[in-house]
C-alpha cells in the first residue's frame, strides 16, 4: 500500500481540517456509486481512518505503523519494523472487520492477503431500462468485452510445454516491494507493486504465446443480468467474479451493472412514488367526476371531488414503484390536477356562462351587458 499521505494527496504537515477536506473531495471521485474503483475507495478510507486519529497518526509518523512500535506483531525493540509485514497488513489488522475483513480480502500466510495479488479489475456497464421494466423487473442478455482466462494456458501465463510459473525472485512471492526511508517524523515504511511480477508474486520463464504470459485474453461474451423490481436510475447490480480475469490465475474482479432509466412520457419518479398531471375541464372540476387514469399496470378509477382546483393532488395508494428488495411494498401515485379554462366558446356557451355568473353574483366580462373593470374606474374618476 502507498504512503497514507500520498493516498489522500496531502503533505505530512497537513492539518486535521486539510485531511478531512481532502478525504471528502477524493471520496466523491472514488466512491463506487459514482463510478469509482471500490478498492481505491477502500484504500482512501483506510488512510483517512488512520490520519484523522491523532494517536494513530502520531504512531504512523514515528514508526510507520498506526499501532506504535512493533505494531503488536512480534516487534522486539531495536528496529521498530521488526516482524512487520507490509503496510497493508497493518491497516487490515488495525481496522479488522470494519473493512470487510481488510482491504485485501481473505488472509493468507503471514496475514498478507495473497488472494488479491494480480487480481482482475472490476468492470462496469450501463443497462438502459424503461420505467415499466424497472417496476416489473427484467432479465436481460448483455454483451460485454472483458479480459478472460486464457484457454491455451488455462490462466497460468506459462507456455503449455513449460514448467509453469515460479516464485518471483524480486519480491519473494509477496507481490510488493518495501522500502524504509527517513523523514522529519522518523522512519517511514512504504510499499509498492513489484516491478518484476507486477503484483502477481510469480513469473514465467516461458510465456504463453497466446496471451504473452498474462494468463488472460480479451473476449466478447454475453452475460445474463437479473434486474429486480424497483431499481432506480443509478442503481448498481453487482455480479461477483464476473469482472476482468486476474493475472496468472489470480481472482477475477466484479462486474457492476449500472441501471439507467429512460424518461417517461406520463410519469415522473421521486423515490418510490410516481407523479403525473391530470387536465380537467372546468365543468368536471366544478361538478366532480369519476375518471380513469393511467398507471404502470393499466387504468385505475379516480374519484375527482367537486370543486377541485388547479394544484390539488389526488393520491392512488400503492400504485407507484415497488420498493427494492422489500417484497410487496410499493409507493403511491400522486395525480396533480390542472383545470383547463375554455378559450373558444359558442354563443350559446357564452350565454350559459353569463347566466351562471349572474346567478353567482359574479361580474360578467365587459361587452356582455355589464360595466366591467374599466367602466367602474371611469365612474370613480369621473371619466
Amino acid at each position: 500500500m502507498r504512503d497514507l499521505y500520498e493516498v489522500l494527496g496531502v503533505s505530512q504537515d497537513a492539518t486535521e481540517d486539510d485531511i478531512k477536506k481532502a478525504y471528502r473531495r477524493k471520496a466523491r471521485e472514488l466512491h463506487p456509486d459514482t463510478g469509482g474503483d471500490p478498492e481505491e475507495f477502500k484504500e482512501l478510507t483506510a488512510a483517512y481512518e488512520v490520519l484523522k486519529n491523532p494517536e494513530a497518526r502520531a504512531n504512523y509518523d514515528r514508526y510507520g505503523d498506526p499501532r506504535g512500535p512493533g505494531g503488536g506483531m512480534g516487534g522486539t525493540g531495536g528496529d521498530p519494523f521488526a516482524g512487520f509485514g507490509d503496510l497493508q497488513d497493518l491497516i487490515d489488522t488495525f481496522f479488522g472487520s470494519a473493512f470487510g475483513g481488510g482491504m485485501g480480502g481473505p488472509s493468507g500466510a503471514g496475514g498478507r492477503s495473497r488472494a488479491r495479488r494480480g487480481s482482475g479489475r472490476d468492470a462496469i456497464i450501463d443497462l438502459v431500462l424503461s420505467l415499466e421494466e424497472a417496476a416489473a423487473g427484467v432479465r436481460r442478455e448483455v454483451e460485454v468485452t472483458l479480459q478472460r482466462e486464457c484457454d491455451t494456458c488455462t490462466g497460468s501465463g506459462a507456455a503449455p510445454d513449460s514448467s509453469g510459473p515460479v516464485t518471483c525472485k524480486t519480491c519473494g512471492g509477496a507481490g510488493a516491494v518495501q522500502q524504509v526511508r527517513r523523514s522529519v517524523f522518523g522512519q517511514m515504511l512504504t510499499s509498492g507493486v513489484c516491478p518484476t511480477c507486477e503484483g502477481a508474486g510469480r513469473t514465467v520463464d516461458s510465456p504463453c504465446p497466446a496471451c504473452s504470459g498474462q494468463g488472460r485474453r480479451e473476449v466478447t461474451e454475453t452475460v445474463t443480468v437479473e434486474v429486480p423490481p424497483g431499481v432506480d436510475d443509478g442503481t448498481r447490480l453487482r455480479m461477483s467474479g464476473r469482472g476482468e480475469a486476474g493475472r496468472q490465475g489470480a481472482p477475477s474482479g466484479d462486474l457492476y451493472v449500472r441501471v439507467r432509466i429512460e424518461p417517461h412520457e406520463v410519469f415522473q419518479r421521486q423515490g418510490n412514488d410516481l407523479h403525473c398531471e391530470l387536465r380537467l375541464p372546468m365543468t368536471q372540476a366544478a361538478l366532480g367526476a369519476e375518471l380513469k387514469v393511467p398507471t404502470l399496470h393499466g387504468e385505475e378509477q379516480l374519484e375527482v371531488p367537486a370543486g377541485t382546483q388547479t394544484g390539488d393532488v389526488l393520491t392512488l395508494r400503492r400504485q407507484g414503484m415497488p420498493k427494492l428488495n422489500s417484497g410487496s411494498a410499493r409507493g403511491d401515485l400522486h395525480v396533480h390536477c390542472r383545470v383547463d379554462t375554455p378559450t373558444k366558446l359558442t354563443e350559446r356557451q357564452r350565454e350559459l356562462l353569463t347566466e351562471l355568473a349572474a346567478e353567482r353574483g359574479e361580474e360578467a366580462p365587459s361587452g356582455a351587458g355589464h360595466r366591467g373593470f374599466i367602466g367602474r374606474l371611469r365612474e370613480v374618476f369621473g371619466g
